[in-house]
This record gives structure tokens, sequence and C-alpha cells, in this order.
């Protein structure tokens, strides 16, 4: 038997690696969680939610350079380099602007950015401020690859840091429709009867209640957080899985080594968890796939409506909402970006989930 499970195994996996678009999909999908793991290596912007803000700089096109003073904070940050790789710094330095500086005395005088032609307001700051009096380190020009949003915040940086909600609420949300789905659905359709009707009762009452206003009011129950709208999700996704894992229950459970199982005196969780399940994951893992994308679709939209991730915490739908009025002010890129980024990831999950389909049907 084991044998004969390994080279079904081997036969679904070589079936997957034909299919190119799966495969290029599969790739897309670890490169956007490899970047959503190590975001803050990889941004520009460090700075926890990459939240430093430069309001001269606001809304500036793809490839903006300008010249930034950093002027160091006399606060002294003990944060730990694990803290910093996966949270962000938390930077108590300031950032400016500039369009010129010069060094008067013991003092360095700098012309503030401004747009439009204007001439920036001329400051100055002791050369104290600055370790052993050393300026130049603190001065670099900066190229913004994606632009600035409204708030002249790096687009690039909320972008790669704005993948982690995208992403990771897929994965929590899956595995919390996972855990309720399969356990309903196998104790629904494997003892039916009563038990079998009130679960039904459940499902189609849960089903008839349209998914988004469903999270909404999850989401006001539970609190605006991080975690409260990972939870909301996975509790309005199980009833698909429940519904899949019944009818291949209902289909299996007559079948002659549940039959065995039975006589041998097994438990009821035995034959469920050790017979049944095992048979019937292949439509799970496929529904699995789809629902990811579902996931990131209505997390995004809660973020549009604004009970999604809050700020300053960058999410992929939140930017589009904080700049879709953008697209008829000639700066479109602000809202497209984001929702490219989105539609490349659902996308992702949606064309896996067609090649596991085809890799697992026996049939073909």
């Amino acid at each position: 038997m084991s044998i004969h499970n390994n080279s079904l195994s081997q036969l679904a996996l070589q079936k997957f690696k034909s299919n190119f678009w799966g495969v290029l999909s599969l790739g897309v999908v670890i490169i956007i969680g490899l970047i959503a793991v190590f975001a803050y290596v990889l941004a520009p912007d460090e700075s926890q939610s990459a939240n430093q803000m430069h309001l001269a700089i606001h809304s500036k096109k793809p490839g903006f350079k300008v010249t930034m003073l950093t002027i160091p904070s006399e606060v002294q940050s003990n944060q730990s380099w694990f803290s910093k790789a996966f949270f962000g710094v938390q930077n108590a330095d300031s950032e400016v602007s500039i369009s010129a500086y010069e060094v008067v005395d013991d003092r360095l005088v700098y012309t503030e950015y401004a747009s439009d032609g204007l001439e920036g307001i001329v400051k100055e700051i002791p050369l104290n401020k600055f370790p052993a009096n050393e300026y130049l380190p603190y001065i670099k020009e900066r190229r913004f690859l994606f632009g600035t949003d409204k708030y002249g915040r790096d687009l690039l940086s909320r972008i790669l840091i704005g993948s982690r909600i995208s992403f990771f609420i897929g994965f929590v949300a899956v595995f919390i429709s996972l855990i309720i789905g399969i356990f309903m659905g196998s104790i629904a359709g494997y003892f039916g009867g009563k038990i079998d009707a009130v679960i039904m009762w459940l499902i189609n009452v849960t089903w008839s209640i349209p998914t988004l206003l469903l999270v909404i009011a999850i989401t006001l129950t539970l609190g605006k957080g991080f975690w409260q709208v990972f939870i909301a999700v996975g509790l309005t996704m199980w009833v698909e899985v429940a519904r899949v894992v019944r009818g291949q229950v209902i289909g299996v459970k007559e079948m002659q080594y549940v039959t065995a199982a039975r006589a041998l005196g097994y438990t009821d969780f035995r034959i469920i968890s050790r017979h049944i399940l095992p048979n019937i994951m292949a439509p799970i893992i496929v529904i699995s796939a789809a629902n990811f994308a579902a996931a990131i679709l209505i997390e995004s939209g809660l973020s549009f409506l604004g009970i999604g991730a809050q700020p300053p915490m960058p999410s992929w739908g939140g930017m589009i909402k904080d700049h879709y009025n953008y697209i008829i002010l000639g700066k479109p890129y602000l809202a497209l970006i984001p929702g490219v980024c989105i539609m490349i990831l659902v996308m992702a999950f949606m064309l896996i989930g067609n090649a596991l389909r085809d890799a697992l049907d026996v049939k073909s």
C-alpha cells in the first residue's frame, strides 16, 4: 500500500512539474513569501511600518531623487538585531530633505527641499549634534524607486512590508478554516442524521450571509486590529471546506476499507482521522489554494473600507484606499502599484490551485 501511495504521489508531482504556469506561480508565491519574511531587511526605509514621513516630497514619481539629511537623536536604542530585522527599527532620528547645505563656522546651514520652484526654508544645526562633528555620513542622496505616497513615505518600502499582511492572512485564514471545516464536515458526513441536519443548517445560515458583511460584523465584534482581521476572515471561510469534506466523507464512508476498520473495532475518531481523511485530501488541498486567494481579496476589501490593518501598518488594500483618488489627478501609479501586487499574488494562488487540481485528478 505504501509503495502504491508513493507512486501516486510521485505521479502527481510529475504532473505538477509539467504544468508551466503552476510551477511559475509556485515560484512567485515563494519569492513573495521570502519578501514578506525579510521585508525590513530589503526595504530602503527600515523604520517600523516604513512610516518615515517627508511631507515636502509627497506624491513624487517613481525614480525621484533627493538629498536627505539625517539628524541623529540623543535617545539611544537598545533594540536587538532580531527585532530590527523582523519588526523594524525604532528610529528616533529625524530625516530632512534638503536642496543645498554648507558649513558656516561650527554650524551646518541647510536649505529644506521645496517643490514647484519654491524656495525652501534655511535652517542651521550645530555640528556637535553629529558624532565627532562628522556630518558627511549623515547626508546621502536617496532614490525612491516607486516614488513617495501622499505623506512622503517611501512607496517601495510600504509595498514590501505590506506584503506581510496580504501573504500571511492566507495562511492564518486557511489554517482556521481547515480546522473548523474539516471537523464539522467530517462529523456531519460520517454520522449523518440529526448531527448532519444541525451542521448543514449552520452551514447554510453562514453561507447565506454575504462574506464581506459577515467579516465586517466579526471584525467589529473582535475589534480593529492585525490578528482580529485574520481570525475574522478564517471564521467566514470554513463553510466551503465543510461542504466539500462532508460530500467526500459521505462518498467514502461506505467503502470496503472503512467497513473493515469498523469490523476490527476501531473507534470512529481513528476511522475518520486515519482512514477517511487521508483519502480525501486532494479536493481539500485544491480548495485551500483557492481560499488563499479569497482571503487576500477579502483582507484587501476590509483595508479599503478602513476596518482592516490600521495605520500606520501598511497593507496593499489600505494603500489603494489612500490613493485611489490620485488616479484622476495624474498619479495613478500610487494606487495601481499595490493593485497590481494584489492581482499577481491572487493569480498565482489561483493558478497553483488549477495545477493541483489537474495533478491530483486520478481520471486524467
